[in-house]
C-alpha cells in the first residue's frame, strides 16, 4: 500500500542557507492494508520528518514515497489523499481551537467531503464513528476542549479519520502525553482498526508500546534505519547495537535501576552481507531481519577500498 524507497529529507540551515541538516537519509519500508509497523527511535532520530513527509506535510528532498505505486506528490487534489490518509499527533489539544467545540473538527470533515449529506444522516455517522472509538456521544458531543480528557480528544480525532473511511493512519506519538489506563484503550482501539484492515504507522520512542502493538518495527539513528523487520525478531534478537542499548534501557518492572552493559558482538551487517544484502546499506541477517553496520572497523575497511578504486 504505501511504500518509501530511498527517501531522504534535508534542511538548508545557517546563514543564508548555505549550510545542511540531513535530517532523514536514504530510507525505504513499507505499510500494508492491515499492518502496524512502528517506526522507534530516541527524539531527533527523524521519525516525525518522516511522518510528515508522508502526511505531505513536508517536502521529499529525495527518493519517493507512493501510495497504491503512486506517488503522492503527483496527487494534485490533496482532499483526494486524505481521503485516504490521515495523522493524528502527540498533544490532542493543540488540535483543536479552544473558542469552538471540539465536535468542530466534524463539521470540517462535513462540509469539505460530505456537503450534501443530510444533517440527521451526518449525526448518525458521527455517533457511529464515536461509538467504535468507545465514546458515549452524549459524553462528547458540544463540549469544549477543555472539558475533556486528553484520552477524549484523542480518540475524537481518530473518530473523524474513521468517518473519512480512510486506509492509512499515521500515529505520531499519539498516546506520550496520556495516563497509562488510557493509554491501553488508544492502542487496543489501534488493534481493532487493523483489524478491520486499517494500516497504521506507529511513531514511538517507546519500545514496549511499540512492542505491544505493531506487527514489524524500524529502527531509526540520526535520520537512517538501522535495523527493522518483524517485531518478533528485532526485540528478541537485536543485531544493531543501538537496539539493543535501547532495549537495555527499558524499565523492568518486578527489577531495580542498575548499570547494564551491552557486549560488544561482531558486526551483524558485516557477518550477512557476504550472503544477503537486499537492500541499500543493510544486510538480511535472518529471513524479513535487515541490519545497518555498526560502524565497525570493517566499513572503515570498505570505505577506504571505494576510495582506492575512485
Amino acid at each position: 500500500m504505501l511504500k518509501l524507497d530511498s527517501v531522504s529529507k534535508v534542511y538548508r540551515v545557517g546563514a543564508f542557507g548555505g549550510g545542511e541538516l540531513r535530517a532523514v537519509s536514504d530510507v525505504s519500508f513499507e505499510v500494508g492494508e492491515g499492518e502496524v509497523v512502528s517506526l522507534i527511535g530516541e527524539s531527533g532520530s527523524g521519525k516525525s520528518t518522516l511522518g510528515r513527509m508522508i502526511l505531505r506535510l513536508a517536502s521529499v528532498s529525495s527518493g519517493t514515497i507512493t501510495l497504491d505505486g503512486r506517488d503522492i506528490s503527483s496527487i494534485r487534489d490533496r482532499k483526494e489523499y486524505y481521503r485516504q490518509v490521515q495523522g493524528v499527533f502527540q498533544d490532542p489539544f493543540s488540535c483543536y481551537n479552544p473558542v469552538f467545540r471540539a465536535d468542530r473538527v466534524f463539521e470540517m470533515i462535513k462540509e469539505q467531503y460530505f456537503p450534501r449529506l443530510g444533517a440527521a444522516e451526518w449525526r448518525t455517522r458521527v455517533e457511529t464513528a464515536l461509538e467504535s472509538v468507545r465514546l458515549d456521544p452524549g459524553n462528547v458531543l458540544g463540549k469544549y476542549p477543555h472539558q475533556l480528557s486528553g484520552g477524549q480528544l484523542q480518540r475524537m480525532l481518530i473518530a473523524r479519520a474513521v468517518l473519512l473511511d480512510i486506509r492509512l493512519l499515521v500515529a505520531d506519538e499519539i498516546i506520550s502525553m496520556l495516563d497509562a489506563s488510557t493509554r491501553i484503550d488508544v492502542l487496543n482501539l489501534l488493534a481493532d482498526l487493523r483489524a478491520r484492515g486499517l494500516g497504521i504507522l506507529f511513531v514511538t520512542h517507546d519500545l514496549s508500546l511499540g512492542n505491544y502493538v505493531s506487527d514489524r518495527t524500524v529502527v531509526l539513528r540520526n535520520g537512517k534505519i538501522v535495523e527493522m523487520g518483524r517485531t518478533d525478531l528485532v526485540f528478541g534478537a537485536p543485531a544493531h547495537p543501538y537496539t539493543r542499548s535501547l532495549l537495555a534501557s527499558v524499565p523492568r518492572l518486578h527489577a531495580k535501576w542498575t548499570d547494564e552493559v551491552v557486549e560488544d558482538v561482531p558486526c551483524a551487517y558485516h557477518e550477512a552481507q557476504e550472503e544477503s544484502r537486499t537492500r541499500p546499506g543493510l544486510a538480511e541477517v535472518e529471513d524479513g531481519h535487515f541490519v545497518a553496520c555498526s560502524g565497525c572497523a570493517g566499513a572503515a575497511a570498505e570505505e577506504k577500498k571505494i576510495k582506492e578504486k575512485a
